[in-house]
């Protein structure tokens, strides 16, 4: 059967929202049957402007068969994709667990939004991600948007949107699990229980990996005091939808984590935390809504371990931060051709930092510290996507009051005698974005399209107010940080030159003005600053091929960023941004000869890239081989062999000043999966 392709979605919808109302007179004219009632568990559809942007669409076979069975390696196949280090989830701090697109990092906040079922998950404080609660078993789907958003949640969509949404019953099956194990004796083990309920449905599913790790130091920078980077992380989530009548249907989701891990010494422990829970409606008549509310408490704690004298000199011990948000989006039938959103959404965030400092050399107390604060965020959004034949034209506006208030730092000594407080002026802003674009469906295989937009984030209240050390460099904090805007536009085009095949490239061209970045002021010493711009043109392609039982997936980006740098910043001008490479690429191969089975192959690389501004401490690149198996063995049970880094490169996710940190090595997994 030939594969269905972009372009021919592309030209169906626009039809469908061209002729829907005529549809509609049609029905009307016969007498209403009665029909079961069916809910989906979704949000709205999704708009025609997905067409419009550069838009990548992971399906649940994508997601959940990658060499490693984490959330973070699913999305390393879209081309621009990065984490703030090339450390995976179980062997990194997660505060540094920052997701961006488009070479746009340099720090370790995320400047893509990532939802989940509509709901921002970045945590409140720190505005990382928590990899590591996110079960990739549990999703249905995945769709990653590049470039600056409006919409919903826009303000924090900088780099892009990367949407996540669970799996149903009907993925799921009624029980489904897997239980691996891998050569270093490490575990991970899935599960999930899924039932029709009446006319709706509820799901209970939940995550536990746990193991010894590996030496994250290589061999040569050893000492007694060395330690693996042993994890162990657990998630729990329930979610139940049901229908409040034939066309609104309510959404509710809660869940618990909890991730401890260690890193390079003995001691040097962190642990985060989170409870999650979200209340969702979603109307499909006529005039189509979805309306939302979601509140986060999160925690964060960890210990530095000084890389001389091994001993405890930082214990971060408590970071206490709550979120609370919520978004209406309504959908009225304006006019035909039309599919207009008009809506409102806000999300609060504050938190505390809560730490103590001690000497290295007698152990003693030196400095308690206290440091927090509140961000919030109202933003107001009207978008419309017309539809003209063979055009779709789209165009969005959003208006942002961002207030940043009660911040604060405060460190006294031993006998409590004040050492410094800080008290930041609070402070509120308006700020507009837009975004507009075209798609044109040229030819039965060609598809053109072109877009421009802007973005804002709002410092987080971590680069604000939390200074921290990765020993022996500090980091300081920054009250005065201003928001990041972000200008940007690209222009792409699809091609089907034969049915099983689907290409596409994208030019785009990206300037992040004060863009947040830590920056080097003296030896071992660094503050997050504004810098004046971060610029980033580059490529992106991707290939689709399906050939019977066998598929190719590759995808490809090349970014030239740099700072563009006056005043101040002078001396990084044309520097690269740290932890931004030039060249990233994924290619998977994949056999699927029956009903059940799987075999694929995925190959990964990433250039150099740089550790620091200055340019100093280089990170070389890295090619990668995973892979992956699923054969069939009896019922609904499966055996599956996974292999990580196959051919055990040396992966560089840390270097300063010659102190190298190591990622995963060379790791075979081997269990079983029960399931569809």
């Amino acid at each position: 059967m030939p594969m269905k392709t972009p372009l021919r979605f592309a030209a169906s919808t626009i039809a469908l929202a061209v002729c829907s109302p005529a549809v509609a007179q049609d029905e009307t004219s016969e007498e209403p049957e009665e029909s079961e009632i069916v809910v989906t568990g979704e949000g709205l559809e999704p708009a025609l402007s997905n067409i419009v942007y550069s838009t990548v669409l992971l399906e649940r076979e994508q997601i959940t068969s990658s060499g490693s069975g984490r959330i973070e390696d699913a999305l390393s196949n879209v081309a621009g994709f990065q984490q703030f280090r090339r450390s995976d989830s179980r062997s990194s701090n997660p505060s540094a667990q920052g997701v961006t697109l488009r070479a746009l990092g340099g720090n370790a906040t995320s400047r893509a939004l990532v939802l989940l079922d509509g709901v921002p998950i970045s945590d409140p404080f720190f505005g990382y991600i928590p990899l590591s609660s996110i079960s990739p078993d549990s999703l249905s789907r995945i769709r990653v948007t590049r470039g600056g958003g409006s919409g919903p949640f826009g303000a924090g969509a900088l780099a892009g949107t990367i949407e996540l949404e669970s799996a149903g019953p009907e993925a799921l099956g009624a029980v489904s699990g897997s239980l691996l194990v891998n050569d270093r004796g490490e575990t991970e083990a899935s599960g999930a229980i899924a039932q029709n309920l009446g006319s709706g449905f509820g799901v209970v599913s939940g995550r536990w990996d746990r193991g010894q790790g590996f030496f994250t130091a290589p061999s040569g920078q050893r000492v007694p005091a060395s330690a693996r980077a042993a994890f162990e992380s657990w998630q729990v989530g329930l979610r139940a939808v049901a229908p409040l009548s034939d066309s609104v249907e309510l959404q509710a989701r809660a869940s618990i984590f909890d991730d401890q891990r260690t890193l390079r010494f003995d001691g040097a422990d962190s642990t985060s935390e989170g409870q999650d829970a979200s209340l969702r409606i979603v109307g499909r008549g006529a005039w189509e809504f979805d309306a939302l509310a979601y509140v986060q408490a999160r925690n964060f704690s960890n210990i530095v371990i000084s890389s001389t004298r091994f001993v405890r000199v930082l214990d971060q011990r408590n970071t206490p931060s709550t979120g609370l948000g919520g978004k209406i989006e309504i959908r009225p039938p304006i006019a035909e051709g039309h599919d207009v959103r008009i809506g409102a959404d806000y999300r609060r965030a504050d938190g505390e930092l809560q730490e103590e400092a001690y000497s290295a050399f007698t152990g003693a107390l030196r400095e308690r510290r206290r440091a927090g604060g509140t961000n919030s965020n109202l933003g107001f959004f009207v978008e419309d996507d017309w539809g003209i034949g063979p055009l779709i034209v789209t165009g969005g506006l959003r208006a942002d009051h961002t207030r940043i208030e009660e911040g604060f730092f405060r460190a006294v000594d031993a006998n409590n005698n004040v050492v410094t407080q800080n008290i930041a002026r609070d402070r509120s802003d308006w700020a507009l974005s837009w975004r507009a674009g075209a798609s044109f469906y040229a030819t039965r295989r060609l598809d053109l399209r072109a877009a421009a937009y802007t973005g804002l984030r709002l410092p987080t209240l971590n680069e604000l107010y939390r200074p921290f050390v990765v020993f022996p460099v500090v980091t300081q904090a920054n009250a005065a940080l201003e928001n990041e805007r972000l200008r940007g536009f690209e222009v792409g085009v699809n091609w089907q030159p034969v049915n099983e095949v689907v290409l596409s490239l994208t030019a785009f061209d990206n300037e992040v003005e004060n863009a947040i970045a830590n920056v080097t002021i003296a030896p071992n010493l660094r503050q997050r600053q504004n810098l004046p711009a971060i610029d980033a043109q580059g490529i992106e392609g991707a290939a689709v091929m399906q050939f019977g039982n066998v598929s190719f997936d590759a995808s490809i980006t090349y970014t030239d960023a740099a700072i563009a740098g006056e005043e101040a910043s002078i001396a990084l001008d044309g520097n690269r941004p740290p932890q931004t490479p030039e060249i990233s690429a994924s290619a998977t191969l994949a056999w699927k000869p029956a009903d059940g089975w799987r075999v694929a192959g995925t190959v990964r690389h990433i250039g150099a890239q740089f550790e620091d501004d200055q340019e100093t401490d280089r990170l070389p690149p890295a090619t990668t081989v995973d892979l992956y198996a699923q054969i069939p063995i009896a019922g609904r049970f499966s055996l599956i062999a996974r292999a990580e880094n196959l051919l055990d490169e040396t992966i560089v996710t840390r270097n300063s000043g010659g102190a190298i940190d190591l990622g995963v090595p060379r790791t075979v997994w081997i269990g079983i999966r029960l399931g569809l």
